[in-house]
C-alpha cells in the first residue's frame, strides 16, 4: 500500500523497501500492457499490469506527472478514464495506464 508524500505517492521498492516517488513508464511485455518502475536506490525494476477492468464508481489512484490524486471513476473509454474527486471538487481525464484500482 502506498502512503502520501506531499503531492506525490511513495511506493516501497520490492527489493530494498526504500520508499520513493516512482515514475512509471508504459510498455508492452509478452503482449501485455504494463507499467515499468525502477528503484533509484538499488536499481530493481518491476512492473504492474495496466488496469483493464475498471468500471464506473470504482475507487482509484491517478499518478500524474506532478501529483497523485484519489477519486471515483466517472467514465471509461478505451485508452482513458474520467475521474471525479470527492465531493465533486474536480473532474479530469487521465490515460488508462496512470490509473490504479484501489
Amino acid at each position: 500500500m502506498s502512503r502520501s508524500v506531499g503531492p506525490h505517492t511513495a511506493d516501497r521498492c520490492p527489493r530494498c523497501s526504500v520508499e520513493a516517488v516512482q515514475r512509471g513508464v508504459p510498455m508492452t511485455v509478452e503482449g501485455c500492457d504494463v507499467i515499468c518502475y525502477r528503484c533509484g536506490h538499488c536499481a530493481k525494476a518491476w512492473t504492474r499490469p495496466v488496469e483493464d477492468d475498471l468500471e464506473v464508481y470504482d475507487i482509484v489512484r491517478v499518478d500524474l506527472h506532478d501529483t497523485t490524486l484519489c477519486g471515483t471513476v466517472w467514465h471509461v473509454e478505451d485508452d482513458r478514464i474520467q475521474v471525479r474527486g470527492s465531493g465533486g471538487e474536480w473532474l479530469l481525464w487521465a490515460e488508462r495506464w496512470r490509473v490504479i484500482l484501489y
